[in-house]
């Protein structure tokens, strides 16, 4: 087997191409890290990671960290913002940099699409997408999953409503690629110029996402408003919010879900975020034994 070949398995760039028994395989050993009660293990020690983000992060970021030294990793934390990025230093050159410093996993986020699938190709360490442009976040959709199996105990059949700005939202594809390989039904609903047209996925009106078992919020990303494909806050929230009023019509079983940051009283009103069918702050808390077991796979 070549090294490039064995990176690639070792990496994770996205969901779209990893098997349903792969992605199971990192639920189970999620599973098995949420279990174990002491804080940090030394099944990395000597590892360096490197947190790379070229883009503004602080759940992702501090819930990588936080898996890294649980592991027992030596953690590295990269920022764009106070990097030779800034004197115009590529994204290539930066990881490329420290790479040659002798780093052995790289937790990369960007904002331009298909550059990470371009790192991967030149880099000689295993890389994990934290998230790049509108194309995947493969760690959030995983934590996600992560949580709708343990509420539900089984994927297959669900169906999972995921509402607001699909276009630019990753988290919508990443979990639409791994939730259609479990056998769950993914709907969209979304306002008219913030649907994605190529992706395959029926659009349904507000009431019909609120008939679903899984009714995932997608963040109102507020910078849209200022560039006029949002009317403003208030309307999107009278059409497409999560209210107090529409989530008395939810089912007693179904659950709330959010990948977070959350603009309360916008995309969910306040009252909802910590509802008793909430599974907000449990998405992130799951985020961090995912991760460990992402972190694992591409360190072994």
């Amino acid at each position: 087997m070549t090294t490039m070949t064995q990176l690639k398995q070792r990496s994770l760039l996205g969901l779209k191409d990893l098997s349903k028994e792969e992605i199971e395989a990192i639920l189970d050993r999620a599973a098995y890290w949420e279990q174990h009660s002491s804080k940090v293990h030394n099944v990395m020690q000597g590892k360096f990671a490197a947190n790379m983000f070229f883009e503004n992060s602080t759940r992702t970021r501090f819930s990588f960290e936080v898996a890294e030294k649980r592991l027992g990793a030596e953690v590295l934390n990269f920022s764009a913002a106070v990097s030779s990025v800034q004197k115009g230093e590529s994204i290539y050159d930066t990881v490329r940099t420290l790479e040659s410093m002798g780093i052995d996993v790289g937790i990369i986020r960007l904002k331009p699409i298909g550059v990470l699938a371009e790192l991967a190709t030149k880099i000689q360490v295993p890389l994990i997408n934290a998230g790049d442009g509108n194309n995947e976040h493969p760690t959030q959709a995983l934590l996600d999953l992560y949580t709708m199996r343990k509420h539900f105990g089984n994927l297959n059949g669900l169906t999972v409503s995921i509402i607001g700005d699909v276009l630019h939202s990753r988290v919508a594809r990443s979990n639409l690629w791994a939730l259609r390989k479990f056998g769950a039904k993914v709907q969209f609903c979304s306002p008219g110029n913030l649907k994605a047209p190529e992706l395959d996925v029926p659009y349904v009106t507000m009431d019909e996402a609120l008939k679903a078992d899984v009714v995932m919020m997608l963040r109102v990303q507020l910078e849209r408003h200022e560039s006029g494909m949002l009317n403003s806050a208030e309307a999107y929230r009278e059409q497409f919010g999560l209210t107090v009023e529409r989530a008395s019509k939810l089912g007693e079983h179904a659950i709330i879900m959010h990948p977070a940051p959350i603009n309360r009283g916008v995309e969910i009103d306040d009252e909802l975020v910590e509802h008793p069918q909430s599974r907000i702050f449990p998405q992130m808390a799951n985020g961090v034994p995912i991760r460990m077991a992402v972190i694992e796979r591409a360190l072994s």
